[in-house]
């Protein structure tokens, strides 16, 4: 019987706190259960629950690689807030603006061997699986950052470098998450490798659906400031479409918007969101998030699991999707 996402999230969240006994020295623990409790929408560790379920284990056997998957995952916040100069995370104080900068770099070095630690719970053979992934995906994801970094003091990135950053920086981690699960549950390599693209597509297609939201998301329901992207100049799937759309004298006006920082960013990103729309970019991007969620769907054929739980991957995506926040 296959669990309801809700379910998983809270099976998760009460082994977290049981994980998250208070260790000394506080200095270096007390950063690490703040970030964690933090929430954030647990959707990687959920995926690795369910993709644990779905190739017929019990998904209690995964609970340590998804743990291992969020403890990852939080340590590269704290370290990107620290370079990005973040004073908040969900809505929250950011670890290094709580206590202070080198907190954050330490008890983020923890996290990153803690993540590694929860592997030793498995074994041998499960342990090397999981670490080899691992290890290439906490790599990628450094790519991704460092790309991102480089990005914004250049003016010539193109649209299929953007999407390499962003498969680096976010969708890798998804799609490890699910083969983590999959991993666990002694799927066979084929169903693993699947289960992996999966994932990454989906990953993807969050990621473009996050830079849409960031424009033209409902402030009341979006966990992070509306227009975000557009006041830190950066370049979006969004920008760069329009770019690519707009003719010369709209694509130097919407270069200028991108140099400036404004006393006044309403205007900003109210000029900003009108060459999204009128470009085309906005639709294109929104087409594109569509392409990806249905690459993603069109790998569920290839997966050898009944259809009910094709169904379960499947309705999951189309959640995704659908999300506001």
């Amino acid at each position: 019987m296959m669990l309801s996402i809700e379910k998983y999230q809270n099976q998760f969240i009460s082994y977290l706190q049981v994980y998250s006994k208070i260790k000394e020295p506080k200095n270096l623990y007390d950063p690490i259960d703040y970030i964690l409790s933090l929430g954030g929408k647990r959707l990687r560790p959920v995926l690795t629950l369910m993709t644990a379920d779905i190739f017929n284990s019990d998904y209690k056997e995964a609970l340590n690689a998804a743990l291992s998957i969020e403890v990852f995952h939080n340590f590269s916040l704290v370290h990107d807030d620290i370079m990005d100069d973040a004073p908040l995370r969900r809505g929250k104080q950011t670890v290094h603006e709580k206590w202070d900068i080198n907190t954050g770099i330490l008890s983020g070095d923890a996290m990153l061997i803690m993540a590694y630690q929860l592997f030793e719970n498995y074994d041998a053979k499960t342990f090397q699986a999981l670490a080899k992934l691992f290890s290439k995906t906490a790599l990628e994801v450094c790519e991704g950052q460092q790309y991102d970094v480089d990005f914004e003091i250049r003016n010539d990135v193109t649209i299929d470098e953007y999407l390499i950053m962003i498969e680096y920086k976010t969708a890798v981690l998804v799609g490890a998450a699910m083969k983590m699960g999959a991993i666990v549950a002694h799927a066979s390599k084929e169903n693993q490798n699947n289960i992996y693209e999966f994932g990454r597509y989906l990953g993807i297609a969050f990621q473009l659906q996050d830079d849409y939201l960031d424009a033209f998301g409902d402030p009341k329901t979006f966990g992070k400031q509306v227009g975000g992207d557009i006041i830190e100049n950066k370049k979006t799937y969004l920008y760069l479409k329009a770019l690519e759309f707009l003719d010369d004298a709209d694509k130097f006006e919407l270069t200028n918007l991108f140099t400036s920082n404004p006393e006044d960013v309403v205007s900003k990103i109210k000029a900003t969101k009108r060459f999204f729309i009128e470009s085309g970019s906005a639709e294109a991007t929104k087409t594109a998030i569509e392409n990806y969620t249905n690459k993603a769907f069109k790998v569920l054929e290839s997966l050898n699991i009944s259809d009910d739980k094709k169904m379960i991957l499947k309705d999951f995506g189309n959640l995704l999707m659908k999300r506001t926040v």
